[in-house]
């Protein structure tokens, strides 16, 4: 997804600008091997071991960050000085909090016999975020007949590490820890180089009997049945370095923290609120409505609410920030159930649309955003992430979004609120987007630390040619023109809608060129589907990959292409069993373990989806759909991974992990809405007042889908889809008493 992990991942980043092979698997612990727990809330999350603990094991990802700093390196918990016995650790359903159940091991006295014998007291830990605080509630219970006393110690450090740190890159310079230390508590602040401070505050209830730089220990004596706990938050904060004297412990950073009940009450309250207008999904398949649900809780998990409304940030534990492509995608998969993310994401990246050339930057005037940092080392210049626009497909997605959420909402006010930043959005690519004047938008880095590849697939060695050899740019690749193509009908219908006629009629002719000189330049017959891309010399890449899919998404393929592209990406070369792989077998470069060369997307296999339904392939489409179900019921929690290695599907086996594979993970949550919406052909014109099932098929792991609270204007709806062998029936189980839309399901074939 982003290439700059491939690097960070390589031992001697320092001074490279390219790393030898992208997204290494051995240089950091496998999420396979150890999995870990994660919570967010805003612009802070954490990564945690099945303990609930932090930094057991070093150079891992594990933490407490805010703002693309770890604020909290270590916290260990420890009974008796040895570590408790896992019994069971899981994330709520709702992705509130994480409950980890213990229990004491042995402990020996010096004579050799037991003082406390195994599983007396039981621990349970629970842990939760909100607004930039982690609290955390051990309680205590001793389920021995006779009377137990003993030390619970907590082992903690913050070593203000930007998250470029934690992902392997080195500095030569960092800044300064102070410790403060008090009865209540412990404060840590790091005065950067940046000229910030990052203050890390602990406060604990009761106050520990011994507390010193590191280490806080508490004793307690529990009569047989008798519960008691511990309380413990961590708050972080930002301060300029001006005003950033370390306070006193008892003054809090920004407000001080909640009860814990309170606290909790309001992070249930505040995940309910984000939750509060998407459909939900339930269906006669338990593990169906499992997925969902978690599919649901994932995703507003990772929304994070802004002045401009909401946003999902790419994912946990590397992508927990703003990226314009991510958010775009996540927003159109979602659309149907949700609007209101499409409304957010549109406004917030208008508003950090680049409106001059800055090169470091990859910055073009109307160029949409990639990503967004504020950590030390992007403000500092040692990254150029801080507003950064290294993405070649996120303009055009940005004016396709736009006009797919007003053909969704009809919200005509939004759209003209946002047509200087559309319009800006359509100049890029006619002129920065397309420099040499082919019709095509091409890309190139403008510096050597600058994505090299700005597509999805941005791995150095992601596009190539059929023998192998890497394309050299400016590179036009295959799914950009397609999104432009989409982007110019969408421009056009948005501008008739403001009564812009001309500029109406110019854009609906721009895509009719565009459509009719793409198929001209990327079909290739020999290999029955579009070159991945065009290099420099605009020789075609005649390599099979699933970005020709995304024709089909963005609907610029030739009706007569679209069945030759469905057999070419179902095949078995390219479908494993468990969803279509980024690159077809017999590729030179096919790699299953590479991260994009050979592994399976679920989001991208969501948008050849919802391609292929467009096209009629609704069969394609369920097929893809029961597939990537399918790998939702081999993880745990149903979750479904960033990405899987692209090996053949076998029986009695499930799909291959990627070891560093990013989870929960905002456009893999979002797949589940697409494919479902791509199999049932749900269209929602709001100019139509219309709920439309076009062709609808369900795949055979469904027999009954209910869509509840299904909204188009002022109309909601319960749906109820139900298939019997190949036939399916749709029945409105409710019908609120303001809804005038029609709801009806049309069969062309």
């Amino acid at each position: 997804m982003h290439e700059q992990i491939a690097a960070s991942r390589q031992p001697e980043i320092a001074g490279r600008s390219e790393p030898s092979s992208d997204h290494a698997l051995d240089a950091h612990p496998s999420l396979v091997e150890r999995p870990l727990r994660t919570l967010k809330s805003g612009d802070t999350f954490a990564v945690l071991d099945s303990h609930g603990d932090i930094g057991i094991t070093p150079d891992t990802s594990e933490g407490l960050f805010c703002n693309d700093t770890r604020h909290l390196s270590r916290l260990e918990l420890f009974f008796e000085d040895k570590r408790p016995l896992l019994l069971g650790s899981v994330i709520q359903d709702d992705n509130t909090a994480l409950t980890v159940d213990l229990a004491n091991p042995e402990i020996i006295r010096s004579d050799g016999s037991t003082a406390i014998p195994r599983d007396a007291i039981a621990i349970e830990r629970t842990k939760f975020l909100w607004n930039a605080v982690c609290y955390e509630r051990v309680g205590l219970r001793n389920f021995d007949r006779v009377p137990h006393e003993f030390t619970l110690s907590l082992s903690f450090g913050a070593d203000f590490r930007d998250l470029f740190e934690v992902r392997g890159m080195k500095r030569a310079r960092r800044g300064e820890t102070e410790t403060q230390i008090a009865s209540e508590g412990v404060r840590f602040a790091y005065r950067g180089l940046d000229d910030r401070v990052r203050r890390t505050v602990l406060r604990f209830k009761p106050n520990p009997y011994e507390l010193r730089n590191g280490l806080a220990s508490f004793r307690f004596r529990l009569e047989p049945g008798e519960r008691t706990s511990l309380l413990l938050t961590v708050a972080c904060d930002l301060v300029e370095a001006s005003r950033g004297d370390i306070l006193p412990i008892g003054t809090a950073p920004g407000a001080p923290p909640l009860e814990f009940a309170k606290a909790y009450q309001n992070a249930r309250r505040g995940l309910r609120a984000l939750t509060a207008n998407v459909s939900k999904i339930k269906s006669s398949n338990a593990l169906f409505t499992d997925l969902m649900s978690r599919s649901t809780s994932d995703l507003y998990t990772l929304v994070t609410r802004g002045d401009d409304g909401l946003y999902p940030y790419a994912g946990i534990p590397w992508f927990s920030t703003m990226f314009g492509r991510d958010g775009i995608i996540t927003a159109m998969m979602l659309l149907w159930a949700d609007p209101a993310v499409a409304r957010g994401v549109l406004l917030h990246l208008a508003r950090a649309q680049a409106v001059s050339s800055d090169p470091v930057a990859d910055a073009q005037p109307g160029k949409i955003l990639h990503e967004r940092r504020s950590g030390e080392m992007a403000n500092l210049g040692e990254v150029p992430f801080g507003f950064y626009y290294g993405s070649v497909d996120a303009t055009p997605l940005f004016v396709m979004l736009a006009g797919q959420y007003f053909d969704r909402t009809g919200d005509l006010a939004t759209i003209q609120r946002l047509w200087k930043n559309i319009e800006a959005a359509l100049l890029w690519c006619d002129t920065y987007g397309d420099r040499d004047g082919d019709g095509f938008i091409e890309y190139f880095r403008e510096t050597e630390n600058g994505l090299a590849n700005q597509g999805w697939k941005d791995s150095h060695d992601s596009i190539s040619h059929a023998d192998g050899s890497l394309a050299r740019g400016p590179i036009a690749l295959v799914e950009v023109q397609a999104y432009a193509y989409a982007a110019k009908r969408a421009g056009a219908v948005m501008a008739r809608a403001q009564g812009f006629d001309l500029r109406a009629d110019e854009l609906t002719q721009q895509a009719l060129v565009l459509r009719e000189r793409f198929d001209r330049a990327f079909w290739c017959e020999e290999i029955g589907s579009y070159a991945l891309a065009l290099d420099g010399d605009k020789r075609p890449c005649r390599v099979r990959s699933s970005n020709a899919g995304h024709a089909l998404f963005g609907g610029i393929a030739y009706p007569e292409r679209a069945e030759r592209i469905a057999r070419t990406l179902m095949n078995e070369g390219s479908f494993s069993g468990w969803g279509i792989r980024t690159l077809n077998t017999g590729e030179v470069r096919y790699n299953p373990m590479s991260y994009h060369n050979g592994s399976v997307w679920p989001h991208d296999n969501a948008l050849i989806a919802i391609g292929l339904g467009a096209y009629g392939f609704k069969l394609e489409a369920s097929r893809l759909f029961e597939a990537i179900f399918n790998v939702a019921t081999h993880q745990e929690q149903q979750r479904l991974p960033e990405l899987f290695c692209g090996f053949l599907r076998k029986s009695r086996r499930g799909p291959t992990a990627y070891p560093v594979a990013c989870s929960p993970q905002a456009w893999a949550a979002a797949a589940p809405f697409a494919m479902l919406s791509a199999c049932l052909g749900l269209e929602l014109p709001a100019a139509a007042n219309e709920v439309k099932l076009v062709d609808p098929v369900l795949p055979s792991f469904l027999d009954d889908v209910i869509i509840h609270e299904l909204t188009l204007g002022d109309s909601q709806f319960d749906l109820r889809v139900h298939r019997h062998q190949s036939d399916i029936t749709l029945n409105v189980l409710k019908r609120w008493d303001e809804s005038n839309a029609r709801v009806t399901m049309i069969k062309t074939r």
